[in-house]
């Protein structure tokens, strides 16, 4: 059975940030699960018996290779999409993540082509699909 298309799935998503205004994305490249070359701001499912807590801080130090210094529960989403012509639904729990500039590295160059830093009003192109959802939902508190 896969999770998120013979049932539901909980997925964590991340946007981590300095503190000074600056957000960090990674480029999905060619190896990521789907939506290759849009800019993302990470995540990763809640697997069985892991905390939510823990998954947020195992994810971001796999991804981006830094510790979590604070984090702040934006809130959820239903996600639902199509992958692979397979309808998905996930439960994406939402967090602002801050995190050490300096500490950031690729800490998954097989699966992301890049990380980044960028302003709100300058962001990349293209970005994956769930971005606009997730930041209209919390551009107040970003």
């Amino acid at each position: 059975m896969k999770e998120g298309e013979d049932f539901t799935g909980v997925t964590i998503v991340f946007q981590c940030h300095d503190g000074k205004g600056n957000f960090l994305f990674a480029r999905r490249g060619a190896n990521a699960r789907d939506e290759h070359r849009t800019w993302d701001p990470g995540g990763g499912w809640l697997e069985f018996g892991d905390t939510v807590e823990e998954t947020l801080r195992k994810e971001i130090m796999e991804e981006y290779c830094t510790p979590v210094l604070d984090y702040e529960f934006l809130g959820y989403r239903d996600v639902h999409r199509t992958h692979n012509g397979d309808k998905t639904h996930w439960i994406a729990l939402d967090f602002k993540v801050l995190v050490d500039r300096d500490k950031v590295a690729n800490g998954e160059p097989h699966k992301m082509d890049e990380v980044a830093w960028f302003p709100l009003d300058a962001l990349p192109t293209p970005m994956h699909s769930q971005w606009s959802v997730f930041y209209e939902n919390y551009k107040s508190k970003l």
